[in-house]
């Protein structure tokens, strides 16, 4: 692995460690200004559009998870590299959905994008099938 690719594996552990902690200052911190963000298509949060800087992340993904999971966390399985692209194989949990009381284990996969440190781009693959009948949508 060169550095450069050690550098954002390290970047990005440091984003999953701030968001496991509930950092979500430290998270938006490693995000570009005009991040932009992918949502699963099929999501029941997909909006049908990348959202676009951190603020939009705030408030769209990272709001309504607090709001929808008692015990969220994502448990991570690898990370491989290519260049500045870091993807992540890992798995989301939660104790339960808030809605139905249904508890959440559904394989993810996120393909990050970096530039000097930052994430300019973010893409999330998960079952979205199950994230659907975990959350009663």
């Amino acid at each position: 692995m060169t550095r450069a690719a050690t550098d954002n594996v390290t970047v990005m552990r440091g984003a999953y460690e701030a968001f496991g902690r509930g950092d979500v200052p430290a998270v938006i911190a490693l995000m570009d200004d005009r991040v932009e963000w992918n949502e699963a298509e099929g999501h029941p949060w997909y909006p049908g559009r990348p959202l676009r800087g951190p603020q939009e992340v705030v408030d769209e993904v990272f709001v309504p998870l607090g709001r929808a999971y008692e015990g969220f966390r994502i448990d991570l399985d690898r990370f491989l590299t290519d260049g500045d692209t870091v993807v992540v194989q890992c798995r989301y949990r939660a104790t339960r959905a808030l809605a139905t009381g249904r508890p959440l284990d559904a394989q993810a996969l996120h393909v990050c994008d970096l530039r000097e440190g930052k994430v300019v781009r973010f893409q999330q693959y998960v079952d979205t099938r199950q994230l659907a009948a975990v959350l009663g949508a």
